[in-house]
């Protein structure tokens, strides 16, 4: 809502201080701005989450995919995902030293495997994924 306010003061501005030619130029760079934020936020806007017999995948955004065989996973908590550990949403790396694809602040699983960094993204039903990802090592 700030940033929605600030935007109205700021083309504002713009429209009394500068002239019409001036205007279409910064009209024209606004709008590139605005779409490329849009198509971020967009791109961005959640996680898709699949498991399957053999594997879990994590999908975040069109470029960001996680495929993890279940085999490799040694244990399933559930943890909070918080702004000190992970300073932000996004794909991050905590300072305990894992992986994270964090939508907000709430609850979140996190992934420990045989080797390598632990993994860590959001869900609203992190007990449910657990639960699941158990049941389907113990039934192997």
């Amino acid at each position: 809502m700030l940033f929605v306010c600030l935007l109205f003061i700021f083309i504002g501005i713009i429209i009394f201080t500068f002239n019409p030619k001036e205007l279409a130029f910064l009209g024209i760079i606004f709008g590139a701005v605005s779409i490329i934020i849009f198509l971020l936020y967009w791109n961005y806007r959640g996680l898709k989450i699949s498991l399957t017999n053999n594997q879990l995948e994590v999908v975040y955004g069109i470029f960001n995919r996680k495929k993890i065989p279940l085999n490799t996973i040694t244990s399933c908590n559930i943890t909070k995902a918080d702004f000190r550990t992970y300073g932000g949403v996004g794909i991050r790396f905590g300072t305990d030293g894992s992986w994270a694809y964090n939508t907000d602040f709430g609850e979140a699983v996190k992934l420990t495997f045989q080797d390598g960094r632990p993994f860590v993204f959001s869900t609203r039903n992190p007990q449910k994924i657990c639960d699941l990802i158990s049941k389907l090592l113990n039934y192997k």
